[in-house]
């Protein structure tokens, strides 16, 4: 039986889609399946400087971001909240019984480009504890 985790953020622009990429990269177990969405459906930009960075971890950001869908939610056994402007407690529902996993990592403020590096490093960091500690289960 497999296992989903759905990755969000504000906008599934940068933090949310980086973590996906992290996870589908490090994680070798196939009952694991990631995904990511945002909190705010909309046609917000992607940021370049965001991309560029990004790259140079074999990361790709293009794509249009993806809304956080119902049919998403239904299907997801671990929410992982990778931002700090995106409130838990609207993924609270007993019904689901999914496990909620909240990083309160913030998003770039002034785009530079050692921010956004920092920025990804932690997210990888995290990702790899979790990989390790779904391993574990």
């Amino acid at each position: 039986m497999s296992e989903n985790i759905l990755f969000v953020c504000k906008h599934n622009r940068f933090r949310s889609k980086v973590a996906e990429a992290f996870f589908k990269r490090y994680n070798k177990n196939e009952s694991y399946k990631a995904y990511s969405a945002g909190l705010l459906p909309g046609g917000y930009p992607l940021d370049k400087i965001q991309i560029k960075v990004a790259k140079e971890f074999g990361i790709n950001l293009k794509g249009k971001p993806k809304p956080i869908s119902m049919d998403l939610l239904v299907k997801t056994n671990i929410v992982v909240i990778v931002a700090d402007n995106v409130p838990s407690e609207i993924f609270h529902n007993k019904k689901y019984s999914r496990e909620e996993i909240v990083w309160k990592i913030a998003d770039t403020k002034n785009n530079n480009p050692k921010e956004v590096y920092d920025i990804i490093k932690k997210i990888e960091k995290r990702v790899e504890h979790l990989v390790e500690s779904l391993h574990e289960k």
